[in-house]
């Protein structure tokens, strides 16, 4: 991904214009996620900084996110020091992935003074810090001790420095010749992505692969098989574009239409099964690339405890089958301890009670065999007998029990399928508060930390329109498929479930009107496609909801049918996304 030095600059180029908006409200959706809420005589402007892992970024955005009732103490800080002021200036430090946003705020005693939020986006290293006017760090999002880095700490109190410069030339102070030596010094079997990285400040992969494309339309030539003035010649105008502030923002997608890339440069490496689309700006660019994978970040952190304890639980459960299914085969010698009895019984006139073993013809067998038969000493032959009777008795039971038991284990198995596949659907903090509740009402509640029960919250399914104009009420999880088939279905509805696998159940409002073929069909698709089932002719039930029965006493989202047909259909997502509303 393209979100190196280069793509920072334009970025942050695009926040300085904002200068001299205010901040209205400051928020953090996410442990590490902050929104700073700006507005002007004109317009209101977020701006987003991440400091994840996995999608760390800053850039002005247009998305919202759910926010936790409770504001985390990072969020409280920043508050504290930077309400009401406003935003004087963004700029880089250096050609590296760090930048500052300038706040002239007031502090206790009611005095302006400079403020600086500083973001460094780097991998498993980002972070978010608030520095006064000296560089002394206020507040941090992620504290940096001894016990994790023994070459620069941030600490609450310290002064602000710059991370540990790299073995690199800096790509802003350079000139041709300097790039030049460096080739020359560089081994000729080397590829020209991997010079481009290793050897200047800033520049990403995907940068460096479309420079060796341009001189070579190879991705991994090597330097001894390219020119390298006209290498050169590349490489500064890239810079010379981001140092002007010329460059586009360039969106890559797949022939789905699936983002795959940005840049600051068309990408004309991934060929032509790929297209490359120009935005407006480069905060649309970041949040056309990041936005659903930013969401699905946000809500893996959120559900965490939820898929800690799903994952336990399915864990346990296999283990219990396992063992039970153990014991069930250890019951098949059930008959074995039958036919022992039978023979002692029969054969009580030979057996006296000193003997521990006692041979006799097994009549059972067709070929008459003998067998020896294990006695107890201590007890009497006709005791040995009940005592094998008994065995094979309670073993007959056990395999019964046993094979109830691995039954109701396999639901529950199933039902834990289900909220991994709620998880899945869930859009925001609401949502998993919902399954909460219902894994409380499952009885996983013992096993959930610092669990308390919520209170009533109205379930707000997805919502579609067919072609005719008739409403389908998708839900995201158990409690709200309960809600949608137990609560809202009319009984001339339509109701649509994937068959045999966990997915939403999908009511179609149509009150006593008959929909059209293609209503169905968008119905099932829609079914279809918020579910575990994948690829195409999937297999979608669908019924009056009149036959929908919940049994007593059964799990959350679990109803039975006896009435159906069945629809085979492949969703198409671009369709479904056009039906939703919003």
């Amino acid at each position: 991904m393209a979100f190196d030095a280069g793509m920072l600059s334009l970025v942050v180029s695009e926040i300085d214009s904002l200068q001299e908006s205010r901040i209205e409200k400051i928020y953090q959706p996410s442990n590490d996620e902050i929104v700073i809420l700006l507005h002007s005589a004109s317009k209101k402007t977020r701006i987003l900084i991440n400091a994840g892992s996995n999608c760390p970024r800053i850039n002005i955005t247009e998305t919202t996110s759910e926010n936790p009732q409770k504001a985390p103490m990072f969020c409280m800080l920043l508050r504290k020091h930077l309400s009401s002021g406003k935003l004087t200036g963004a700029g880089t430090l250096g050609f590296e992935r760090v930048c500052f946003l300038e706040f002239e705020a007031y502090d206790e005693m009611g005095f302006k003074s400079k403020k600086y939020l500083i973001c460094e986006i780097m991998g498993k290293y980002s972070n978010i810090i608030l520095t006064d006017a000296n560089n002394k760090i206020v507040a941090l999002l992620k504290t940096v001790d001894f016990s994790l880095s023994m070459q620069r700490q941030l600490l609450v109190g310290m002064k602000y420095e710059l991370p540990p410069k790299q073995d690199k030339l800096d790509t802003m102070a350079i000139t041709k010749e300097d790039f030049l030596n460096a080739i020359e010094k560089a081994s000729m079997s080397m590829k020209v992505e991997r010079f481009i990285t290793s050897s200047f400040t800033g520049i990403a992969p995907s940068t460096s692969r479309q420079l060796a494309y341009l001189v070579a339309c190879d991705i991994d030539v090597i330097l001894e098989n390219v020119n390298k003035k006209e290498l050169c010649e590349a490489f500064f105008k890239t810079i010379e574009e981001i140092r002007s502030k010329s460059s586009k923002p360039y969106l890559i997608v797949n022939d789905k239409n699936e983002p795959v890339e940005f840049s600051y440069i068309p990408l004309e490496y991934f060929g032509k099964d790929y297209k490359s689309i120009e935005l407006a700006s480069f905060g649309k660019l970041i949040d056309a690339y990041y936005t659903k994978k930013g969401s699905k970040e946000r809500i893996r952190q959120k559900s965490s405890d939820i898929l800690r304890l799903l994952t336990n639980a399915e864990a346990r459960i296999n283990k219990k089958i396992a063992l039970q299914t153990e014991e069930i085969s250890e019951c098949d010698k059930a008959e074995e301890y039958r036919i022992m009895a039978d023979l002692i019984t029969a054969n009580l006139y030979m057996i006296k009670s000193s003997m521990s073993v006692v041979e006799v013809i097994n009549y059972y067998d067709e070929e008459m065999k003998k067998i020896k038969i294990p006695l107890d000493n201590k007890i009497s032959p006709s005791q040995n007998a009940q005592k094998y009777y008994k065995k094979y008795s309670k073993m007959k039971k056990a395999k019964v029990e046993l094979a109830k038991q691995i039954e109701l284990s396999k639901k529950e198995l199933e039902y834990i399928e289900t909220v991994f596949d709620s998880l899945t659907k869930a859009e925001g903090e609401s949502d998993l508060s919902q399954i909460r509740d219902e894994l409380y009402q499952s009885g996983y509640a013992s096993r959930m930390k610092n669990y308390s029960v919520q209170k009533n919250q109205s379930p707000k399914p997805l919502k579609f329109k067919t072609s005719s104009g008739y409403t389908l009420l998708v839900g995201k999880n158990n409690i709200q498929n309960d809600y949608i088939s137990t609560k809202l279905a009319e009984k001339s509805d339509w109701w649509f479930h994937v068959k045999n696998l966990p997915g939403s159940h999908v009511l179609m409002q149509c009150g006593k009107e008959e929909p059209s073929e293609r209503d169905f069909t968008e119905a099932a698709e829609v079914a279809a496609y918020y579910s575990k089932a994948e690829g195409n002719n999937i297999a979608v039930d669908y019924t009056n909801a009149k036959h929908i029965k919940k049994p007593a006493g059964s799990k959350p989202g679990y109803v039975i049918y006896h009435v159906n047909w069945t629809a085979y259909v492949t969703p198409d997502e671009k369709r479904i996304k056009e039906m939703q509303i919003k």
